[in-house]
């Protein structure tokens, strides 16, 4: 007889369903780059919206076309460049070998001071890489908050060192780091749904009538050897909250006047922004909800964006 077996039908999805850790999400990971500029940046999730451009994609069928295309407006102040930190390749892994960071931080990051007066910087000498560590500014966004994200951020190029000596105290902006037609990896915490039953959660079939009167249960919870509930069956549990990461998104826009994109009413539930950025299509997370863009890892050339129209229509009820 012949092994009669079939690969598996369908996908597990991202496992386990946990809620993540805080509120906006580590990096990593970052990809290689020859320039000398950041690898990421982050900003606040305001909206969405829709754009009429040109499509630049030799392989379409509306090439050469104005089509509309769905985007998400994210409200991106500059950050602030507290310090750095140098890290070394070891057989556990990366490990932290020296950190700098600066003697003045404005009132406004509302952050504590890392340094002690007196105290020398350690000298960092055979590291590996080295790591930005930057600061959000909500005083200069469109919401009412005092508290600042603070994460690492990769450097690409040689002068990694040199350069973070440079920025050391300063701000970054958008174009600091990204070109509008290149792609990025957005991360995000998605919208938290808190303790939901199997069919929200794995969307199983609700049973009929005649199912035991549990018509909202799995039908089976597997067999009865071995004696344990397999991980694979659907039970309820933690819904959203999660953290998760879509690749190659292409930047459509941005600029230091929101003014563009602000529709009639503004953002609902938001605020209004001082500086944007367009990304195509959606992102994780509700709104105000931080969103971290990093360069994309899978290797993709910039297609270059040509807008004709940015919807401003109110999308109020909607």
């Amino acid at each position: 007889m012949p092994h009669r077996n079939r690969p598996r039908r369908g996908t597990l999805q991202y496992w386990p369903r946990k809620r993540a850790k805080r509120i906006y999400p580590r990096t990593s990971f970052w990809p290689e780059s020859a320039e000398t500029k950041p690898l990421g940046f982050a900003g606040w999730k305001a909206g969405m919206t829709h754009v009429q451009a040109v499509d630049n994609n030799s392989k379409s069928p509306t090439y050469g076309k104005i089509i509309s295309r769905p985007v998400t407006v994210i409200d991106a102040p500059s950050l602030f460049v507290c310090g750095f930190r140098a890290y070394k390749k070891t057989g556990s892994g990366m490990k932290c070998i020296g950190e700098k960071w600066s003697g003045s931080i404005p009132k406004e990051v509302h952050i504590e001071k890392k340094t002690v007066p007196g105290k020398k910087a350690p000298e960092m000498k055979d590291f590996s890489d080295i790591r930005l560590i930057v600061a959000t500014q909500p005083a200069k966004s469109g919401m009412h908050k005092s508290k600042p994200e603070v994460f690492e951020i990769g450097i690409g190029g040689g002068k990694k060192l040199e350069y973070a000596e440079s920025v050391l105290g300063r701000e970054i902006g958008m174009k600091d780091a990204f070109k509008p037609g290149e792609f990025v990896d957005v991360s995000a915490v998605t919208q938290g749904y808190g303790y939901t039953g199997p069919v929200k959660r794995f969307n199983i079939r609700i049973q009929t009538r005649k199912d035991k009167q549990m018509h909202r249960h799995v039908g089976s919870i597997g067999s009865t050897t071995p004696r344990k509930v397999d991980w694979r069956v659907p039970q309820a549990g933690q819904h959203g909250f999660h953290a998760r990461t879509e690749f190659t998104k292409r930047i459509m826009m941005f600029d230091d006047d929101a003014t563009k994109v602000i529709p009639d009413g503004g953002f609902v539930g938001y605020g209004i922004p001082k500086s944007f950025i367009l990304i195509e299509g959606s992102v994780p997370g509700p709104r105000k909800r931080l969103i971290r863009l990093r360069k994309a890892v899978r290797k993709n050339s910039p297609v270059p964006v040509e807008i004709k129209f940015i919807s401003r229509e109110s999308k109020q009820g909607r």
